[in-house]
């Protein structure tokens, strides 16, 4: 398998665009530290999964062609951007970052992030319509090929996010030292989730 340095600038940028995974990443970071914001983007990098299976064994078509599919998928994840806005405003939920919250376990953090990407019918598309633009029409195994990348794409994934995350836990005692300032990170995100189940209730097929 060779790596183009098309397939890594592109991977990179949209690892890079801040999204929900970003988000939760970030919140887990700021609630509860580093160790907490590697956890989250574990939890994130394993919600890309379903969506790189999907698409490699065709599934991602199948739900691209079936209307009622793609809008029982989207309006799941809607919903759960919504709740996941409404949840962090009310201070409640794995993204709380108040100073006393209570605290939440691993698993319950992988649970948000992996629901996050898995509700995201979007990624499974993209998945479908980015990958095979990097295997050869030659290639002899590109099922191996597009396995392959997608690891590369999952490994720049969590790389990005853990930075992300040890970036937000660097300045984690400065946040929560300042009410203020932590009711409107607060906000912050609530608005960010709510934004993101705008766009995607927005957005056709």
């Amino acid at each position: 398998m060779a790596l183009s340095i098309e397939f890594l600038l592109t991977s990179l940028v949209i690892v890079a665009s801040p999204g929900t995974g970003v988000l939760i990443t970030l919140g887990a970071a700021l609630a509860r530290g580093r160790r907490a914001a590697v956890v989250a983007a574990f939890g994130c990098t394993l919600g890309i999964v379903p969506h790189m299976l999907a698409a490699i064994t065709g599934l991602a078509a199948l739900l691209h062609a079936s209307a009622l599919a793609f809008e029982t998928v989207r309006w799941a994840g809607i919903a759960y951007l919504l709740w996941m806005a409404w949840a962090t405003l009310r201070d409640r939920g794995v993204l709380s970052v108040a100073p006393d919250a209570a605290p939440r376990s691993d698993l319950q953090v992988i649970l948000a992030a992996i629901l996050a990407n898995l509700l995201n019918p979007k990624l499974s598309i993209f998945f479908f319509a980015f990958l095979p633009q990097f295997v050869g029409a030659t290639d002899d195994h590109p099922v191996t090929t597009m396995l392959g990348l997608s690891a590369v794409f999952m490994a720049m994934t969590f790389a990005v996010f853990v930075a992300y995350g040890t970036f937000a836990a660097a300045a984690r005692r400065h946040v929560l030292e300042r009410p203020a300032v932590l009711a409107w990170m607060r906000r912050g995100f609530a608005a960010a989730f709510a934004v993101l189940g705008a766009r995607l209730a927005m957005e056709g097929r």
